[in-house]
């Protein structure tokens, strides 16, 4: 679908780049579990959940500590990562309107938001194809309408949909594709592991690409029913006690520990390189992500820190932690420098971190989030938003040298934070240090500025100050 533009670009291997120094090109695994919080797995400290699968990865690779999601809900999280590109160039925001929540509680006419990535964007599983790959993904797509169309071969489960339906972590799975009738009661995260095998069967012998985003663990909550009930009996732990949602996660957790056993058997382990992540926070609602502050939808930590593991064992040490901060959009120019391909004109907000598998550092660098437009709230008394009625209201936000600044636009506020001292985001420093927030400011508009980012002016003629709004929820 993009082939006139692919021949404009200059595409190329790199005789000895960094990769082939080290080591053939490898198979890449990248597992996007959908809406699990930095706190929702046993290596990140949770003692609820039980995760020993993920836990083992994590000993057998790199854990990242401060590792982000481009934004914090999964639309516009998962168009970053197989764009290469932040928010602003794109225009995913969220999912369907921008106008959420009640129309008299918006202060501002939102940003309009953009569904899809558009057809002339270069994908990431369009580079693997480039470099002679072969390319499936399991589970949601959520970043146009097929992902066929954008570079992959094979395509079990993956649409415009957001979640599988109100039944759908059951069979029938609601008309999912390429998913054949399955026996009553078979469960949807099983099924796409055993496909993902499947396809690591068929294409052991080559170079493969597997993207394996999980609909799990986002709603609707369904569990089986005997984890539901070990959870129900085990109790529940800061915050996280919902055994419905244990269950699911306790699950993903059986089904990657299927999946690694798969590569071992294969002898696939020493040149696979498996990422294991989230799409965005986990909902604060279901299960609490302290210390950190709100969840999926905020853009507070809770909302866009996420668990990290890199595991390839020709490149990166074994039970190493890594506090460098890194976001999803690091792995479009990582994933293109790894396998060879460069495009020449093709625009990356990310950066290369390769020198970070082999314990080196790359350059400081500021991280930017943009959010032109409304997440109405959850659960007013959990989600430890701004305020009770949104997740978040339009604003932006940089991270750099562990100072993180958010700036509202409804009202031109400032919010600064020095999370090595404050990862809770509780004291707000930007009246007593007005130096710092001036300088993340300034590097903060410099980068909407060259970004082109769209920011909301004009009002909205329907608010009212002294509304109050009782309906909120919304789970998406």
């Amino acid at each position: 679908m993009r082939i006139g533009l692919i021949i404009l670009l200059v595409i190329s291997f790199f005789g000895k780049s960094f990769s082939q120094n080290k080591t053939s090109r490898p198979n890449i695994i990248y597992i996007n579990v959908d809406d699990l919080g930095w706190k929702d797995v046993g290596f990140m400290g949770s003692t609820y959940f039980e995760t020993p699968n993920i836990d083992k990865l994590s000993k057998e690779g790199m854990v990242f500590t401060q590792g982000y999601a481009a934004a914090s809900n999964c639309a516009p999280s998962r168009a970053c990562l197989m764009s290469g590109q932040n928010t602003p160039r794109h225009g995913v925001y969220t999912v369907n309107s921008s106008e959420r929540g009640n129309k008299k509680t918006r202060k501002l006419i939102p940003i309009q938001n953009t569904a899809f990535l558009t057809d002339d964007m270069i994908t990431m599983a369009e580079v693997f194809k480039m470099a002679g790959y072969t390319t499936g993904t399991f589970g949601k797509w959520h970043v146009t309408k097929d992902p066929e169309n954008d570079g992959f071969d094979v395509n079990i489960g993956g649409n415009h949909k957001g979640n599988p339906g109100r039944k759908g972590y059951t069979a029938p799975y609601n008309d999912l594709p390429n998913l054949k009738i399955a026996d009553n009661g078979e469960n949807l995260t099983d099924r796409l592991t055993l496909e993902a095998m499947s396809f690591i069967e068929s294409n052991k012998n080559k170079p493969f690409f597997l993207y394996l985003p999980y609909y799990a663990v986002h709603t609707p909550l369904m569990g089986k029913t005997e984890l539901i009930e070990k959870y129900k009996n085990k109790g529940g732990s800061k915050g996280q006690k919902n055994p419905v949602f244990a269950a699911m996660v306790d699950n993903v957790d059986a089904n990657i520990g299927k999946l690694l056993k798969l590569l071992d058997k294969l002898k696939l382990r020493e040149n696979t390189l498996v990422v294991f992540t989230s799409d965005n926070g986990g909902i604060r609602a279901i299960s609490a992500q302290d210390p950190l502050r709100a969840g999926k939808g905020s853009y507070y930590e809770g909302g866009t820190r996420v668990p990290y593991i890199i595991r390839w064992p020709k490149l990166i040490k074994a039970n190493t932690v890594n506090k460098t901060p890194i976001v999803n959009l690091d792995f479009f120019p990582t994933f293109m420098t790894l396998i060879g391909i460069t495009l020449e004109n093709k625009i990356l907000d990310g950066k290369n971190i390769l020198p970070l598998f082999e314990g080196k550092n790359i350059e400081k660098r500021p991280l930017f989030w943009h959010f032109p437009i409304y997440l109405q709230a959850y659960a007013k008394e959990k989600d430890k938003g701004r305020d009770p009625l949104f997740r978040t209201r339009p604003g932006s936000t940089v991270l750099y040298d562990n100072w993180k600044l958010h700036h509202y636009f409804e009202d031109d506020a400032i919010e600064l934070y020095n999370l090595k001292d404050d990862i809770g985001e509780q004291n707000d420093l930007s009246k007593s240090n007005p130096e710092k927030a001036t300088k993340l400011f300034q590097i903060l508009s410099n980068w909407r500025t060259k970004i082109e980012a769209k920011i909301p002016t004009k009002l909205n003629p329907t608010y009212d100050a002294n509304f109050k709004d009782g309906k909120q929820s919304n789970t998406k």
